[in-house]
C-alpha cells in the first residue's frame, strides 16, 4: 500500500508532504484550514459565474412558483417558493458543550435544508432547479411557453405530453435522485435514477411509486454516475444531469444565500465585520454546499466563513482540496472504503468544478466517525425536537471544531477575529431527514442513544 503510486507520488511521500494525510487514511477525525483561503474580492475574479448568474437562477425560481403552488400544495403557503426555516438551537448548543466540554463562543443555528418541501433534502434546491431550466428551456426552444407566462400552464395534458417525449437521467448516493425523480415525474418527463449500493431502500420505493425507473448497483456513487452518463449519451432526447460538473445545479443551490440574508436579517441576526458567521456544510461530491458557499459569499464576502463537513470514510473534498489535485484523486486511492452511513455524503470522488471554484474561498474542511453523528441525531431530537438523517448531523459540530483544534484557533487569530468570537454566529446546514419514514428514523434514534462519542 505504501508504494502505491498516486499522481507520481508514493503514499508516504503524500503524508510526508501533509501531515494530515496519515490521520486522515486512518479514517480519524480531521479539522483543516485551507492555506488557499484568501480575500473574497480577489477569489472572485478566477471565477466565470457571478451574482449575475444568482440573480437568473433565482428570477426562474420565482417564475416557476405559481406552478410549483400548484402541483405541490404543500408550497401553497410559501406562494411555490421552496425555502426551508432558520432556528435558534440553544439546547443542543448547551448539549454539545457538555458532550464534547468544549464552549461555543456566539450563536448556534441550524438551517432546515432537511425540512424543504417536496423531497426533504438540499437537494429540493439545486435538483429540482436544474429539471425547471431543462423544461423550460424545452418549451421554450418549441415556441410553447415564453418567460411573460403564468408558468402554471406547465401543468396540463399538452406540456405532460409534450415532455414525455424527453428523459432525465441522474446518478444519485439517495436526496438528489429523489428530488431530480419526483419533479421530473410531476412534468411528464421519463426519469431513470441510477443509484448507488450504499441508498436507501425506501428512497429507491418512494421514487418507484412516483413511476421513476430506479436501476440500482452493487458499486458506489462513482460507478452509478457513470452509467447515467452512458445512457443519456446514447439518447438525444435524453438529459443527464451531472452533479459533478453541473453548473445549473450549483446556481440552484447558490439562491439559498440572499434568502438566508433575509432570514438573518428578519432574527435580528448581524453579519458584518464584527459580527462574524461560520457556516458548516455536510459534503458529498460537493455541488450542495459548494453553491450554498459560493452564494454566501457573494452575499457576505470575507465576514462568512464556510467549512465542508464529512465522514472519516469518505472525505474525497477534502483530499481533493488539500493535495490540489481535487477530481483527479479518490478515497480509495488513498486505501479507505468509501463505506459510511452518511448515505449523502458517500462519494469517493469530489467535484472538480466546485473545488477549483472554491479553492480559494473554503475556510477549510473537517471529517466526523458515523458513531458520532448518530449521538449527534439523538441529542437534537432530545433537546430541539428535531429529527435528521445521519448525512445531515455532520455540520452540527463545526463550532466545536473550530474552538478545540489548534488548527481552528490559528485560523481565527489569522483573521483577527479573537475579540469577536463571542458576537459570532454558527449555522449547521441540515440537509436532509424529514422524509425518512418513522421506523427507520426510530432506528437511528436508538442508535444513538446506545452509542457514546468515540
Amino acid at each position: 500500500m505504501e508504494n502505491r503510486i498516486i499522481e507520481g507520488k508514493t503514499i508516504r511521500e503524500w503524508e510526508q508532504e501533509y501531515p494530515l494525510m496519515s490521520r486522515i487514511i486512518s479514517t480519524e477525525e480531521v479539522f483543516w484550514t485551507n492555506p488557499r483561503h484568501g480575500k473574497f474580492e480577489d477569489a472572485i475574479k478566477e471565477v466565470s459565474l457571478t451574482e449575475e448568474d444568482v440573480k437568473d437562477a433565482e428570477m426562474r425560481l420565482e417564475r416557476f412558483a405559481p406552478y410549483i403552488a400548484k402541483v405541490f400544495p404543500e408550497t401553497m403557503k410559501s406562494k411555490g417558493i421552496i425555502e426551508s426555516p432558520t432556528v435558534r438551537i440553544p439546547h443542543m448548543k448547551e448539549k454539545l458543550e457538555e458532550m464534547f466540554g468544549e464552549e461555543i463562543q456566539g450563536d448556534l443555528l441550524l438551517k432546515c435544508d432537511s425540512h424543504l418541501a417536496i423531497s426533504g433534502s438540499i437537494k429540493a434546491r439545486g435538483g429540482i432547479y436544474e429539471v425547471l431550466k431543462h423544461a423550460e428551456d424545452l418549451a421554450i426552444e418549441n415556441s410553447m411557453l415564453t418567460p411573460q407566462d403564468d408558468y402554471s400552464v406547465l401543468d396540463s395534458g399538452r406540456f405532460r405530453d409534450f415532455f414525455s417525449g424527453y428523459s432525465i437521467a441522474v446518478g444519485s448516493t439517495g436526496n438528489l435522485g429523489l428530488s431530480i425523480g419526483i419533479m421530473s415525474a410531476q412534468l411528464g418527463f421519463k426519469v431513470y435514477v441510477h443509484m448507488s449500493a450504499d441508498a436507501k431502500k425506501w428512497k429507491k420505493d418512494l421514487l418507484r411509486s412516483k413511476g421513476v425507473q430506479v436501476i440500482e448497483y452493487a458499486s458506489d456513487y462513482s460507478k452509478a454516475v457513470e452509467e447515467g452518463r452512458k445512457q443519456a449519451e446514447a439518447d438525444p432526447n435524453m438529459y443527464f444531469v451531472d452533479d459533478e460538473n453541473s453548473k445549473n445545479l450549483f446556481l440552484g443551490y447558490a439562491v439559498a444565500a440572499s434568502r438566508l440574508k433575509k432570514q438573518l436579517e428578519e432574527m435580528a441576526v448581524e453579519v458584518d465585520g464584527d459580527h462574524p458567521l461560520f457556516v458548516y456544510l455536510p459534503c458529498g461530491v460537493g455541488g450542495g454546499p459548494g453553491g450554498v458557499a459560493f452564494g454566501l459569499k457573494l452575499m457576505f464576502g470575507d465576514n462568512v466563513h464556510c467549512f465542508f463537513a464529512e465522514p472519516t470514510h469518505s472525505p474525497c473534498m477534502l483530499i481533493g482540496m488539500m493535495t490540489g489535485l481535487h477530481d483527479k484523486v479518490c478515497v480509495q486511492d488513498f486505501g479507505i472504503d468509501n463505506i459510511t452511513d452518511a448515505d449523502g455524503l458517500a462519494v469517493g470522488r469530489a467535484s472538480g468544478f466546485v473545488g477549483k471554484t472554491l479553492e480559494k474561498m473554503m475556510s477549510g474542511s473537517y471529517t466526523v466517525k458515523d458513531e458520532n453523528l448518530y449521538v449527534m441525531l439523538s441529542a437534537l431530537a432530545d433537546s430541539e425536537g428535531i429529527r435528521l438523517e445521519p448525512s445531515a448531523l455532520a455540520g452540527m459540530p463545526g463550532a466545536i471544531k473550530l474552538f478545540s483544534n489548534a488548527a481552528g484557533q490559528e485560523y481565527i487569530v489569522k483573521n483577527n477575529l479573537e475579540d469577536k468570537m463571542k458576537n459570532a454566529s454558527h449555522i449547521a446546514w441540515a440537509t436532509g431527514g424529514s422524509m425518512v419514514p418513522k421506523d427507520i428514523m426510530e432506528v437511528y434514534y436508538s442508535k444513538g442513544k446506545n452509542s457514546h462519542l468515540v
